[in-house]
């Protein structure tokens, strides 16, 4: 058994397509993906599509991100309407051809209301944004979870590894602090969607264009 996880999607519906091609998904697998599976990229509705196909094929972990979060509240006000727009909730409406979330599929919708806030494993724990490193996770706040940001980013108490997206990494490269990896690698605007091979390290990548590379974490200080 394998365990993988996926960084932000945000509406890269090729480049998640031809990812999971790639790294060959089998029934036993663990994939945590890490949030922010809309706005911005042109195919938010495909995406989803995908990993609800996809909970056929292996173990399926979906994380809630900010962009979820900011998506699901945008109905409250015309304010949270323009933000969502303002960070390319637009793109998601397009694809989905309606006015508003509440109009998505329902097995769509029941797909965001049952996206988790975070997932652990006996060494890693796996989380849209960040945490706070002295608080249990069942403790943590909210918008740290989905807010947080890596330069903010402390080591857990628990020792474990720390697996996060949120922060875009404009080098398309995975961060390796040691004690926490970032591994949202900006397929949207040009870069590339990243899946970590938890147990190895290794990774893989696709963009927009369905290429595929497989690389490896370079630390911080390289």
């Amino acid at each position: 058994m394998r365990t993988f996880a996926i960084g932000d999607i945000h509406g890269c519906s090729v480049a998640l397509r031809a990812l999971i091609e790639y790294i060959g998904l089998e029934e036993e697998d663990t994939l945590i993906t890490l949030g922010d599976y809309v706005d911005r990229g042109p195919d938010s509705r495909g995406v989803v599509q995908q990993l609800i196909d996809l909970k056929k094929r292996c173990n399926l972990v979906t994380l809630k991100g900010n962009h979820e979060q900011i998506m699901e509240l945008s109905h409250q006000s015309r304010f949270d309407r323009l933000m969502w727009n303002n960070v390319g909730g637009g793109s998601t409406i397009i694809s989905y051809e309606v006015d508003c979330p509440n109009d998505f599929p329902p097995e769509h919708r029941d797909f965001f209301e049952n996206c988790q806030l975070y997932y652990e494993t006996p060494t890693h724990i796996f989380v849209h944004g960040g945490l706070q490193p002295d608080f249990d996770m069942e403790d943590q706040d909210e918008d740290d979870l989905l807010w947080l940001r890596i330069d903010d980013l402390q080591a857990h108490y628990s020792g474990k590894i720390i697996v996060c997206g949120h922060t875009p990494q404009r080098n398309h490269k995975v961060l390796d602090l040691g004690y926490a990896l970032c591994i949202d690698t900006h397929v949207f605007s040009g870069g590339w969607l990243t899946c970590l091979e938890v147990e190895t390290g290794k990774y893989w990548q696709a963009n927009e264009l369905g290429e595929r590379r497989e690389c490896r974490i370079e630390s911080s200080d390289s």
